[in-house]
């Protein structure tokens, strides 16, 4: 389960700021993550209250936006939506597809106290 190692990652970062920005207590996490990322959310959220139990992000609330896929066609030089990792291209169906958007995790904001 990847999930556990990036709720460690995530509460790292979370520490790192808290030492740059002086807060002590985190009450919400904002993320994006892409539906190509292969994040669950329920096993993400799980595996952070596991990894944040008597840290200062311990009562944090996590909240996810997921990001759709986007690519771009190699043969019709445009921007496309994508559906599914390996989708073609909706306008000429061409398989010659970059993924430009939706593998991502990012944390966007923090609620700090």
């Amino acid at each position: 389960m990847h999930e556990m190692a990036l709720c460690e990652s995530i509460l790292q970062i979370i520490e790192e700021e808290a030492s740059k920005k002086a807060f002590s207590k985190v009450t919400g996490i904002y993320l994006d993550i892409g539906q190509f990322s292969c994040v669950e959310p329920a096993a993400l959220k799980f595996c952070f209250e596991v990894v944040s139990k008597t840290t200062l992000a311990e009562l944090a609330s996590i909240n996810i936006n997921t990001i759709p896929g986007k690519g771009w066609c190699r043969n019709c030089l445009r921007d496309i939506p994508l559906s599914h990792r390996f989708s073609p291209c909706p306008v000429c169906n061409n398989r010659n597809v970059i993924i430009r958007q939706g593998e991502e995790m990012l944390i966007k904001q923090l609620e700090v106290a």
